[in-house]
């Protein structure tokens, strides 16, 4: 459960308060809308099978894949399926690496999606044992899937072109630059990282 239209308010309300630059972007832009995704392993699977590829082609991938395994696919679904099978999904040889990497985790009860640590920084060092997984992904399914509301991910483009666009920078800001930027923040920096992508092509900011 990602986090809710009232802790998006209230979590960039609070930062407004602080942050001059924040509420004029919440004045002009209005407040963003929840981005909810589901917990689980198929959240991650979809990422996987997502990447560098259009929307559209994800979602083809995805479809074939639903076919062939079944709606409520399990882990277990997936791994007996053999290399030419998932081919014709459209899955290459690196995303099912991946796919079976986050699959044979979760089997093996190594990955528990239930049972994630408490620790932001420690559930993304769980969740990036996957192989394709990176930070930026992580980052996502926290703050997304469990509503997490520390969350800041400051290796996206779109949150460093977004906050810079916000705080009035002539350029884009460096991952560092806009980790730090949002250390006063705490702990409501998922909110602002949603608002960021709220404001990032916003004409009206």
């Amino acid at each position: 459960m990602g986090l809710s239209a009232e802790a998006i308010r209230e979590g960039i309300d609070h930062v407004a308060a602080m942050e001059p630059g924040i509420a004029r972007a919440r004045d002009r832009v209005g407040y963003p809308e929840p981005r909810i995704r589901p917990t689980g392993y198929k959240t991650l699977l979809r990422t996987i099978v997502g990447q560098q590829v259009s929307v559209a082609a994800a979602s083809s991938m995805w479809n074939k894949l639903e076919a062939e395994l079944g709606a409520e696919f399990t882990p277990a679904c997936l791994l007996k399926r053999d290399f030419d099978t998932l081919r014709a999904c459209g899955l290459s040889r690196q995303k099912q690496g991946y796919a079976r990497s986050l699959c044979e985790l979760v089997e093996a009860g190594e990955v528990d999606f239930d049972k994630l640590s408490g620790d932001d920084e420690e559930a993304i060092e769980q969740l990036t044992r996957i192989k394709g997984i990176g930070r930026w992904s992580a980052e996502i399914y926290l703050l997304f899937a469990e509503g997490r509301p520390d969350i800041w991910p400051a290796g996206d483009l779109a949150v460093q072109a977004g906050i810079g666009k916000i705080l009035g920078h002539e350029e884009r800001p460096s991952e560092k630059t806009t980790r730090t930027l949002a250390d006063n923040w705490r702990p409501h920096r998922g909110a602002i990282a949603i608002l960021t992508w709220h404001s990032y092509n916003n004409p009206a900011l």
